[in-house]
Formats: C-alpha cells, sequence, structure tokens
C-alpha cells in the first residue's frame, strides 16, 4: 500500500496521566523538552500527536523498529529520518511524509515514490477584525483571480471556508517543496474543482499554475475531516534518483486514530518523569481568545 492518510483528534483528547506520561516516554528526549515547553494544552497535545503519529507511520510502514527511529529536522523545520540502519532499503528510501496540525486534528499524510505535503485548516472566525479587514490583510497571499473565487460567494461563512480551502492547498505544496517562508505564494494560483467538497469523499480534480503555467506533475488531494476541517494533499514527483512514479490508485480518505491505535507499536525511550504530567496540568488549554471565538460554518 503505498498511501497513508492518517488523523488524530487532538482538540478533544483529554490524556489521563498515564497515557501523557507513556506518550512522553515514547519520543525523542529533545521532542519531550520542545513539546514540555509549549505555553498551552492545546498546542502541546499537538505537537505530542504528530510525533507519535510519525514514529507510528516510520515502524509500522517503512518497518524500523520503535527504539531505532532517529527523526530529525530540516533548517526549516520539516522532520525527517535520520540515517536509520535499513537506510537502503527501497521501502524507506522512496517514502515521503509530512505532518500538518492545526484546530482540532494532526494528520499525517505519506506515499511512496511521490513528493507529498499535506495541511489541514480549520475555518474560524477572524479573532480580531472583520472578514473584509482579514481578507485585507491577506491580499498578497492570493492572485486576483484566486480572491475573485473566495470573494464570491454571498455570505462570509463561506467566503471563509473559500479562503482556508485555498489557503490549505497552498500551504500543502509549499510544505511539499521544502520551501517555507521565502515562496512568493502568488507564483502559484489554484483553479478548483466546480465539484462541492463533502466529508467522506476526496476530490482530485483541482489544478495549480505555477508562474502562470498549468503544472502538470502536480496532483491535489482535497476533503473535509468534518464540517470545519478542510485539508489538502500535495502529491508531486519524487526528487529521489532512481526513483519511478507509481500509477496512483483511487484516494484515499483520512482514517481517525484513537489514542490506543496511535501508541499500538510505541515501546518507551525514556524512564517515565511525572514532573512532566504536574506541568502538563499547570497549562491552560488555549489562549482567552481561541476559547472565545466561535467556529463558523
Amino acid at each position: 500500500m503505498g498511501s497513508v492518510r492518517w488523523a488524530f483528534r487532538c482538540g478533544s483528547w483529554t490524556p489521563s496521566r498515564s497515557d501523557w506520561l507513556f506518550a512522553a516516554r515514547c519520543v525523542q528526549r529533545e521532542e519531550k523538552d520542545r513539546i514540555g515547553q509549549f505555553v498551552f494544552a492545546k498546542d502541546a497535545k499537538s505537537a505530542m500527536a504528530g510525533r507519535l503519529l510519525l514514529r507510528k507511520f516510520v515502524c509500522e510502514r517503512m518497518g524500523i523498529p520503535w527504539s531505532e527511529i532517529k527523526l530529525e529536522r530540516t533548517p526549516r523545520g520539516k522532520p525527517y529520518l535520520a540515517a536509520p540502519l535499513r537506510i537502503n532499503s527501497d521501502s524507506v528510501r522512496f517514502w515521503s511524509f509530512n505532518l500538518s496540525h492545526q484546530g482540532d486534528f494532526a494528520v499525517l499524510a505519506a506515499e511512496l515514490g511521490m513528493q507529498v505535503g499535506v495541511d489541514v485548516m480549520k475555518i474560524t472566525m477572524p479573532g480580531s477584525s472583520s472578514v473584509p479587514e482579514f481578507f485585507r490583510i491577506m491580499t498578497r497571499q492570493f492572485t486576483e483571480y484566486e480572491w475573485s473565487i473566495i470573494q464570491s460567494p454571498s455570505s462570509e461563512d463561506q467566503q471563509l471556508a473559500a479562503f482556508y480551502r485555498h489557503w490549505a492547498l497552498k500551504e500543502s505544496f509549499i510544505k511539499a517543496i521544502g520551501s517555507g517562508l521565502g515562496f512568493n505564494l502568488q507564483r502559484v494560483e489554484f483553479h478548483l474543482s466546480s465539484e462541492p467538497l463533502t466529508q467522506g469523499q476526496v476530490l482530485r480534480q483541482t489544478k495549480m499554475h505555477l508562474d502562470e503555467e498549468e503544472e502538470e506533475d502536480w496532483m491535489f488531494e482535497e476533503s473535509l475531516l468534518d464540517a470545519d476541517h478542510h485539508i489538502a494533499v500535495a502529491l508531486g514527483p519524487a526528487d529521489k534518483p532512481g526513483c519511478t512514479p507509481p500509477s496512483l490508485p483511487p484516494p484515499t480518505t483520512f482514517t481517525l486514530l484513537s489514542f490506543s491505535e496511535l501508541i499500538a507499536s510505541a515501546s518507551p525511550l525514556t524512564e517515565e518523569d511525572p514532573s512532566y504530567w504536574e506541568s502538563f496540568q499547570m497549562k491552560a488549554e488555549a489562549p482567552q481568545r481561541q476559547r472565545d471565538t466561535r467556529t463558523s460554518v
């Protein structure tokens, strides 16, 4: 199976003491320390879920024992697998994977033989400005054509849904190519499928134009995790020598994992640290503005 699409609902996850301490033992020490530095529980849970998703994937699909997995980050923050013992295996070398967490979900997308980027966006009302003002601030992130599509619906809820749909598409491409903040987002323009997004369905009809030319080598999968969360997966040609692009099967919907499924293959890497739970309990769930902001649509 050359496609992996997993999601974990970390927003409603209320870990017990034993769950949180076990999770902390199953990630690398530096990652545990980084997660512990988050001010809010929401961010700590999202980051922890992301690391567990990634290790589960490497263990179960790449076949590397949990205790041998060493993950590092590029200077731009993209996680990658650092020289495992079986790095010469094609099943390891030709996998590409990417994570995203935003709103209530952490997600992972992985593909064999293709570059992959994933982004999930929750549709929310702007916290400190009106929708027109929010769009004005974001003007430079989209082309005139894209703005015409985003602003064409009559209701602000629908406009925001279109905005976040476009934003997820752009982010998925940027994450796939690993360019980060230095990429001019107006270089990419998306032409959406006329078919509406619905839960339980994955669309592949959306096209991307790069520097005003349609890109035939890139494909985008779009879906809804729920009514409030858009998700986009960018699939492009592999940048690894000797890797033949696969013939893609029908798109796969995201599988929602439980916590027990998330840690099914996990094994502890460090000793239990009771103070880690005490520190987590002291964190507020989220900033007050986020707790007060109502989700639209």
